[in-house]
This record gives C-alpha cells, structure tokens and sequence, in this order.
C-alpha cells in the first residue's frame, strides 16, 4: 500500500494505481513461475499457456462478466490500470467484443472494494483456478521477537481443480504470489 501511495503521489494525475492493479501484476507473476496454474482442463488432456491472459470479474447492471488483460505478464502497472478502466467502461456499456471476455487463463475476483473480508470463488471453465480477494485490513499482528506490530493484511483464497491443479501446486502459486504482493518493488524489476 505504500508503494501504491508513493507512485499515486508521483502521477500528476496521469494515472491512478488500484489495490487491484498490484494483484494482477503480482498474480501475472506468480504465473510464470508457476506456470501449471495458468491451465486449462480440456476433457482428456492439459493445456499450459505461454501468456498469461488474466480475466478481471466486473460487475454490471446484467450481471457478473470478465473481460480479460492479454498478456497481463508484461504490461507494467500503468498499463493495467488503464487496461482495466478500458475494459470496465465497456463491460458495463455491454461493449466488450468477444474476444475481450473469452478466452483468459486464469480469473481474478475482488470484493475487497466492498468490505468483504474473505470469500470463496467458482472457477470459470475451463480455467484451472480463480483468485478470490478481500477487503486490506489494519490488523496487530506478532512481530518475531515477541512484541506486535501492526500491519496491512489482505485474505486471499485460491480455488483450484483438481485435475490440473493439486493442493501442492497451488500452494507453491499462492507462495509466489505473496512474496510479490509482500514486496511489490519486485514487481518492478
């Protein structure tokens, strides 16, 4: 959240960074490094993609849809956000083109915009996972050496199937995924 405020604070109003935004970049990372998430069961094989195409849920006035960021892995956090704002304008414009809302390899859903504390997520087939992402909360938290501290704290849940995705695996992208949200600078590199 610092960073996030720091370069919000260097903008000039030319953009404005979302919470979301890092956990796009973060999750786009995780999928490269572990690449069986960013999957797709198809009936009698696996299919692992080089791209890493991360379909954002956006609510509408006709319900839920996910327009996807294309190659999410090598845009930088300005070109998200704008990509993101793109797409939600068209979304709740009914505008998107099909190829904007079909195909993406992994989904992102977050609710933390709306208080929600932590949920569970339905995967979006044939995707192999889907993100679900709760509200940052101040939270007093121990600091190791046996005092507390307090710190910013964000609930994430990973649903995965099975076929393409076991507990392992998942565990390993939820890992690589910390350590990018814990530490965005890394991001940045």
């Amino acid at each position: 959240l610092e960073l996030r405020k720091e370069m919000n604070s260097r903008a000039d109003a030319d953009y404005k960074l979302s919470v979301n935004d890092f956990v796009i970049k973060a999750a786009a990372g995780a999928l490269k490094k572990v690449p069986a998430v960013n999957s797709q069961w198809m009936d009698t094989v696996i299919r692992e993609f080089h791209d890493v195409d991360i379909s954002v849920a956006v609510m509408t006035e006709r319900g839920l849809i996910t327009p996807i960021v294309p190659q999410a892995d090598r845009k930088g956090l300005k070109d998200i956000s704008e990509k993101v704002r793109e797409l939600a304008v068209k979304a709740k414009d009914n505008k998107l083109m099909p190829e904007e809302f079909m195909g993406g390899t992994f989904t992102i859903s977050n609710l933390g915009m709306y208080g929600i504390d932590n949920f569970t997520a339905v995967i979006n087939p044939p995707q192999a996972a889907i993100l679900a992402v709760g509200a940052t909360k101040t939270n007093i938290i121990p600091d190791g050496s046996g005092g507390t501290t307090v710190a910013n704290v964000m609930t994430v849940t990973l649903s995965c199937d099975h076929r393409v995705v076991d507990g392992a695996v998942g565990a390993q992208w939820l890992l690589a995924f910390r350590q990018r949200i814990e530490d965005p600078v890394t991001m940045l590199l």
